[in-house]
């Protein structure tokens, strides 16, 4: 399994998405928008939008969370196999 997390430090839902990923000893690669050259823009490409916290997990990408309901916990647990 590959995972990439598109996400900023400045952004709430994505340090919650790593929480996440942490407690259930997922591994991921972090790419950080804000000084990865060109991360940003990939978000973009691939999802008409600069929306982050953002899952490429074996080349598909997810959006984990939904604006005003933030992380999306028993559907991330789902995909993912875990416990919530």
């Amino acid at each position: 399994m590959e995972l990439l997390v598109y996400s900023a430090s400045w952004c709430r839902d994505c340090r919650e998405a790593k929480r996440f990923l942490a407690k259930h000893d997922i591994p991921y690669t972090e790419i950080d928008i804000e000084t990865i050259p060109g991360a940003a823009d990939e978000v973009i490409a691939q999802t008409g939008k600069r929306a982050i916290p953002q899952f490429v997990l074996n080349g598909k990408w997810i959006q984990p969370y939904k604006p005003g309901l933030g992380f999306l916990h028993e559907e991330m647990a789902e995909l993912f196999g875990v416990a919530a």
